[in-house]
Formats: structure tokens, C-alpha cells, sequence
């Protein structure tokens, strides 16, 4: 993996919960995580709001997309995952939540916690006992190690 290619996560996880959840209702919504298609990544762009280049994840081949929706309305994507089975552990490149699940006019909470308990079970489903590595932004270090109990390796380098 090329030093150009590590991303330092800045997805701040607001509340881990088995769905997500309406900010302003408290009401919840069940999820899925389904693999991202073309059309999909074509709709995700910088001008719609989100922050990264979801089409550079998209191509690059050691990588798999995948979007979380609601199941009422799958055709909203609800936040975006870049991940790569690797020996031993799954590696996070990239989360991100869609631009109305962040900054303070979010309309939902949960997202970053379910694309990273996706990563986790993903991790687990290869054999890999759920071990998931990713690198943060120093802002957000202690943040993952309360929130995720995530450690902390040196550098940006976090584990679950």
C-alpha cells in the first residue's frame, strides 16, 4: 500500500447502535451494507457534498466499496466504506457518512459506528477474529480508543 493511498479517518463515530437513528425523532431505522455499484459511486460526488473521490476507491483494485442504506429507502445512500481483506485483519481506507449525517444539521446518527461494525464483521466472517486496522487523523486518536476501543500503534495506526 503506497503512502499516497493511506487516508487518515476523520469520521467522527457519534453513537454506536444497531441501526441509525432520526437526531431529531430519537426514531430508528434499520440498515444494511451492500456492496456500492457504479451508479452509485457516479452519484457520490465533491459537488453532491461528500469529501472524498468515491470513484478513486471504486477503481482501485485491492479495494471493495460498500454503502450503507436504509431499508426503507435503499436508494439513499446513508454513508460510504472502503475496505481490503488483508492476512490476518481487514483495513479500513476509508468511511465516510453522506453529507446530511454530519457537522451539526446531521439527520441521522449511528452511521460511522455501523460502517466500522460492518469492517469488524467482515474481519470476523474471513477468519480473522474481527481485527480491523485503520489510520486516524491525531484529532480523533483518543476519540476512536473511547468510543470504539480502539488502540492506538503509533503514528496515525489504529487497531480494533
Amino acid at each position: 500500500m503506497s503512502e499516497d493511498s493511506v487516508y487518515h479517518l476523520d469520521l467522527v463515530i457519534d453513537d454506536l447502535t444497531n441501526s441509525i437513528r432520526n437526531v431529531n425523532s430519537g426514531e430508528s431505522f434499520e440498515t444494511e451494507i451492500l456492496p456500492a455499484t457504479k451508479e452509485d459511486i457516479k452519484a457520490v460526488t465533491k459537488k453532491e457534498g461528500w469529501h472524498f473521490s468515491w470513484k478513486v476507491e471504486f477503481d482501485t483494485r485491492d479495494r471493495d466499496v460498500f454503502k450503507l442504506i436504509k431499508t426503507d429507502e435503499p436508494e439513499i445512500i446513508q454513508g460510504l466504506l472502503s475496505l481490503s481483506d488483508m492476512k490476518g485483519f481487514v483495513y479500513v481506507h476509508l468511511a465516510e457518512s453522506a453529507p446530511g449525517n454530519f457537522g451539526a444539521r446531521k439527520k441521522h446518527e449511528g452511521v460511522g459506528g455501523n460502517l466500522f461494525a460492518y469492517a469488524c464483521k467482515r474481519s470476523w466472517d474471513q477468519g480473522n477474529e474481527g481485527f480491523v486496522s485503520f489510520q486516524a487523523k491525531t484529532k480523533l486518536i483518543t476519540h476512536y480508543e473511547n468510543i470504539l476501543g480502539a488502540v492506538h500503534n503509533g503514528g496515525h495506526n489504529m487497531i480494533i
